[in-house]
């Protein structure tokens, strides 16, 4: 279980060093306790805007206690010092830095961290799944030892982003030396066509409503782990499938802005924060009786070896 855990901003506004803030990092710690109520630990994979707010820092000292949750890092490039990029929407994706910018902003971050939690991360995510041709390699020389970047099946290239088209769900070893473990974002096709899979998804993209089309039909329809656009059922439907394909990790993942009305399209008034809670009990309910166990991040690096 991922939470992104970031400043809230205007995902429709252009990018900005200043205007944010990091007012739902209070709705952190009542979060957490439902979620360790459930046995689930927590990833968060914390950006530099919410390290240096010393109430987030405590909020995350207090759910560390659990013993199973632990704190990654995430890079917004646009957020983290130094700056030394112009604000645009390719520079917003840390791996399109020249090497020496991601390389001292990665640095700026991994350093707060240690600073704050008394321990160097070992897992990251690049903001907006922004890994770049150097980023594993930065990650490799500072320690790092699992990288969350790839969103299966999903292409960003529209404002300068990855391709992820043709990458799968499966966990593998990657950067220098094969130090490091990738493990996407799970994304899952479901409906009658779903061996078609990425393949046809990505050719019903040229056709305009066809995706939306298919979706309706039952024929095809692409669905990630997250309950941030969602729906239940389909989600649902996407667990099953995994399951029954033994894909043996999950990968689930919000923003932690969802967790107060009002900062993310996802979740606008107390009636979208109500639905969000129902989605998580509808999943984990299906997840415990299918047997699927919660792991923490650590404890899956160390299992991995």
């Amino acid at each position: 279980m991922f939470v992104d855990t970031e400043e809230e901003f205007d995902w429709r506004a252009p990018f900005t060093r200043e205007r944010h803030g990091t007012q739902a990092t209070r709705a952190l710690p009542a979060a957490h306790r439902r979620f360790a109520g459930w046995g689930v630990p927590i990833a968060y994979m914390v950006d530099y805007p919410v390290v240096r707010d010393p109430h987030a820092v405590e909020a995350l000292h207090a759910a560390l206690a659990d013993g199973a949750s632990t704190i990654g890092a995430q890079l917004h490039a646009w957020v983290t010092p130094p700056f030394d990029e112009p604000l645009s929407p390719a520079a917003s994706y840390a791996g399109n830095l020249p090497l020496n910018v991601e390389a001292a902003k990665l640095d700026s971050l991994t350093q707060a961290l240690h600073a704050a939690f008394g321990r160097r991360p070992r897992a990251y995510r690049a903001g907006r799944y922004g890994i770049g041709a150097n980023t594993l390699g930065l990650l490799a020389e500072r320690g790092y030892r699992l990288d969350s970047s790839v969103r299966a099946h999903y292409d960003y290239r529209g404002d300068g982003g990855p391709d992820f088209r043709d990458m799968g769900n499966a966990a593998y070893r990657c950067g220098p030396g094969d130090a490091l473990i990738e493990l996407p974002l799970t994304t899952v096709f479901t409906g009658a066509l779903r061996r078609m899979g990425a393949p046809l998804f990505h050719r019903l993209g040229r056709v305009p409503h066809a995706r939306g089309a298919f979706a309706r039909a039952g024929l095809l329809e692409r669905v990630s782990l997250t309950p941030e656009g969602m729906p239940l059922p389909a989600v649902l439907e996407a667990v099953r499938v995994a399951l029954g394909e033994g894909l043996p990790v999950l990968s689930f993942a919000f923003h932690s802005p969802s967790l107060a009305p009002g900062h993310t399209p996802y979740v606008r008034d107390a009636a979208d924060l109500a639905a969000f809670w129902r989605w998580w009990e509808g999943v984990l309910t299906l997840l415990d009786a299918r047997g699927v166990k919660p792991i923490g991040l650590e404890a899956l690096i160390d299992a991995v070896g």
